[in-house]
C-alpha cells in the first residue's frame, strides 16, 4: 500500500484516472491534508477533467490557489478518439443516442479538410452536460435534473489538430491543443454534424497543460519557486525590495528576466504578470505602475 505525503503548497501534477471526477481528486487532497493537520490549507483544481477523461490534472495547493486564473489561458493538449456515426447528448459514450447516420464516406482526406474551420477563434456551444456555469450552477446539475438546458455559445481557440490514426467507418484518433475553455466533446460532436454521419467521444486523455506533462497513472509531481508559471518575466528580489512589496510598497522597475518558457508559435497572448523570487521561492506577481511594480497577488510565505 502506498502512503502518499500530506499536500506541499505549490502546484501538484496529478494524473486523473477515468471514473474519477476532478474534485475526487481534490477531495482525496482534502483527506490527506486533514490527515497531516493541515485542516486549513487551501486546494483547488486547474481545470476540470470528466470523469470518463484521464490525464494532467493540476491540483493547487495553499497560496498557488491565487495561480489559479493564470491557468485559464494555458494551451492544452488533449489525444481524443472519435466514434462516426452516432451523436449522443452528452457528447460521449456514456450518452443517450440522438442521432445515427452513415460514416461509409469517410476517408482521411475528408477528415483532413474537416478540421480546418475549426482552427483558430470560433463559437463553440458547449455540451448540456458541462460544468459551465447557467444562472450561477453548473450546467449538468441542471440537465442531470431533466431540466432544458439553453447553452450559449463561448468564444474558444483551438491552435492545432490532426488525425494520428484511423480505423474508418468506426473511429479516428486525434491529437489537438487549444486554449482553456475548449470542450473537445463539442468539437466530436460538430464534426459529426458537418460530416453529416454524428459523432462523440469514446476516450479523452489530457497529456499537457502549458509546459508540465502528464506525470503517468499513479504519479504525482509538486511545482515551487521557478518551476511555477514560467511563462512569466521574473524580477528577482533583494531582500529590501522583498521585504517592500511585504508591506504593500513599490519597488523600482529593475531589470526582468525573460520567461523561461514560450507559448507555441500563434498562440493567444495569456497577458502574463510579472513574478517576484526571492531566494528561489515565488513571494508574489507584479504589476508595473507609475511607481515601478506594485503587487497584485501576495503569496504569503512564497512557494
Amino acid at each position: 500500500m502506498v502512503v502518499l505525503a500530506a499536500p506541499t503548497p505549490g502546484i501538484h501534477l496529478v494524473h486523473k484516472a477515468v471514473g474519477l471526477s476532478s474534485f475526487d481528486v481534490v477531495r482525496d487532497f482534502k483527506h490527506r491534508a486533514f490527515e497531516a493537520g493541515q485542516k486549513k490549507l487551501a486546494l483547488g483544481h486547474g481545470g476540470t477533467l470528466d470523469p470518463f477523461a484521464e490525464g494532467l490534472l493540476l491540483v493547487l495547493a495553499g497560496q498557488a490557489t491565487r495561480l489559479m486564473e493564470l491557468m485559464h489561458p494555458l494551451p492544452k493538449t488533449y489525444l481524443a478518439e472519435l466514434a462516426w456515426g452516432l451523436e449522443t447528448d452528452t457528447c460521449d459514450l456514456q450518452g443517450k443516442p440522438v442521432f445515427e447516420g452513415e460514416a461509409s464516406h469517410l476517408s482521411p482526406v475528408t477528415l483532413d479538410a474537416a478540421l480546418t474551420p475549426f482552427l483558430g477563434w470560433t463559437e463553440q456551444v458547449p455540451p448540456a452536460t458541462s460544468a459551465k456555469k447557467i444562472d450561477g450552477e453548473a450546467a449538468y446539475k441542471k440537465a442531470h435534473r431533466g431540466e432544458v438546458v439553453e447553452m450559449r455559445p463561448s468564444h474558444v481557440f483551438l491552435l492545432a489538430a490532426r488525425w494520428t490514426a484511423h480505423d474508418l467507418p468506426r473511429r479516428s484518433t486525434l491529437e489537438l491543443t487549444c486554449r482553456g475553455g475548449f470542450y473537445v466533446r463539442s468539437l466530436a460532436r460538430d464534426l459529426g454534424r458537418a460530416l453529416g454521419c454524428g459523432a462523440h467521444l469514446t476516450t479523452l486523455q489530457r497529456t499537457a497543460i502549458g509546459p508540465w506533462a502528464d506525470p503517468g497513472q499513479g504519479q504525482e509531481r509538486l511545482l515551487t519557486g521557478a518551476d511555477l508559471v514560467p511563462w512569466c518575466p521574473t524580477r528577482f528580489l533583494t531582500d529590501e525590495e522583498a521585504e517592500h512589496l511585504t508591506h504593500g510598497r513599490a519597488i523600482p522597475a529593475g531589470a526582468l528576466a525573460p520567461g523561461t518558457w514560450t507559448m507555441p508559435e500563434g498562440f493567444p497572448d495569456p497577458a502574463a504578470p510579472i513574478r517576484a523570487l526571492h531566494e528561489d521561492r515565488l513571494v508574489a506577481l507584479l504589476r508595473p505602475v507609475d511607481e515601478g511594480l506594485r503587487t497584485f497577488a501576495n503569496l504569503r510565505g512564497g512557494l
